[in-house]
């Protein structure tokens, strides 16, 4: 239903290396940097290398954005976690079940270097 998705950001270099690094389990990859006043707006892909989440210069915004990655299995959401950890970033949520979001719901929620509540997420069992 996303084509893409884009956040502004205070740091556009170390938000792109936090991203790279917490959610290389979901296989993120730097696809496009754009030349952008004096910084740039860098356009992340998962696994097809197509850009679909965006970062630019322009923040802190003045309250959190939400976005959640698609997670091909719990073990992934599992080392997203495990990566955040070892990057000293924020849990929100432990890795669980969200029944009440429906059966099968399973994430970890973190928070990135703007403040954003980012979230890795299977839908499964």
């Amino acid at each position: 239903m996303i084509d893409h998705f884009g956040l502004p950001v205070a740091d556009v270099d170390a938000a792109t290396a936090r991203y790279l690094q917490v959610f290389a389990p979901l296989g993120f990859t730097e696809a496009m940097r754009i030349p952008h006043e004096g910084s740039a707006v860098v356009g992340l892909a998962g696994a097809a290398g197509v850009p679909q989440f965006w970062l630019s210069p322009g923040g802190p915004l003045d309250r959190e954005l939400h976005v959640a990655f698609a997670a091909p299995d719990r073990a992934a959401v599992d080392a997203v976690h495990e990566a955040a950890l070892a990057a000293g970033v924020e849990v929100l949520h432990a890795p669980r079940e969200w029944p009440e979001y429906h059966p099968g719901y399973y994430a970890v929620f973190l928070r990135d270097p703007d403040g954003h509540n980012v979230e890795a997420v299977h839908h499964g069992s």
